[in-house]
């Protein structure tokens, strides 16, 4: 099961307050960012290619993690059947990427 944008960058930052070193929460904070990254169509790679490698690395994970997310929350909306019951409406394409209303703020 994959896990959303949202409750990754949630881990992310609960694993930062959690980090025992400067780089260790560079390195949390770059994933978060690569996540974000990705959710709204950015590119920092140059930014973070001056940075220490091992921070690179996490942003570069981050980045790529968050797309491979998205392409599966997208390909699960187009291939999954309608999910209707009585007085509801289909899932949104935000709510399949873990974008509720509790989620948005942590975007």
């Amino acid at each position: 099961m994959t896990k959303s944008i949202a409750s990754r960058i949630e881990w992310c930052r609960q694993q930062r307050t959690q980090a025992r070193t400067p780089r260790e929460r560079e390195g949390w904070h770059a994933e978060e960012e690569g996540l974000r990254d990705a959710l709204f169509n950015r590119d920092h790679t140059t930014q973070y290619q001056q940075g220490p490698p091992a921070v690179f690395e996490r942003y570069a994970l981050g980045l790529k993690d968050g797309h491979v997310l998205l392409r599966t929350a997208a390909m699960y909306y187009h291939f999954a059947p309608p999910t209707r019951t009585a007085g509801t409406c289909d899932v949104s394409m935000r709510r399949l990427m873990g974008l509720t209303r509790r989620g948005e703020q942590y975007l």
